[in-house]
């Protein structure tokens, strides 16, 4: 089953400036987004839910820095931040 993935505006210019700074990222972001759609649960993605005030999402590795954070509501995975580990929470 593929998920489908929503992105916020904020969460597009993130990424945008993000590549822009480091555009090595890329393709291993575009990878990321792929493993999400296949299965947001994947063990190489490191995903574990999240408490307080981010309660009820859930946040990702992209690199040892790096972090995801989404939310997961019928099936669909809506990307709300990109960032470092201080950056996200």
């Amino acid at each position: 089953m593929k998920w489908k993935i929503e992105y916020s505006k904020s969460f597009k210019k993130k990424t945008a400036k993000l590549i822009e700074k480091q555009p090595k990222l890329k393709e291993p972001i575009r990878e990321l987004f792929l493993k999400l759609e296949n299965n947001p649960y994947d063990n190489a993605l490191k995903t574990h839910t999240l408490s307080g005030n981010l309660k009820g999402s859930y946040t990702c590795s992209l690199t040892y820095e790096l972090r995801l954070i989404f939310e997961i509501n019928d099936e669909v995975i809506h990307l709300i931040d990109i960032g470092t580990h201080d950056e996200v929470y």
